[in-house]
């Protein structure tokens, strides 16, 4: 069974492999990635993660 949270870390692995990990990071603090802060930590939402890019597919890119 997968986690339920990933760390940025293991995030970036998976789901943007591509992206550095500074620029991970930013997107983090600008909220443009969905994440909890617990403390100094994030914690990310598999779920809500995996929801966001599900939007920004196709269909996404069509204007009405």
């Amino acid at each position: 069974m997968k986690q339920k949270t990933l760390t940025p870390d293991e995030a970036r692995r998976e789901f943007f492999p591509c992206m550095s990990r500074g620029a991970f990071y930013t997107a983090l603090r600008l909220g443009q990635i969905p994440a909890l802060r617990v403390g100094r930590r994030f914690l990310i939402p598999r779920a809500a993660l995996e929801r966001l890019l599900a939007d920004c597919g196709p269909k996404a890119a069509v204007s009405p």
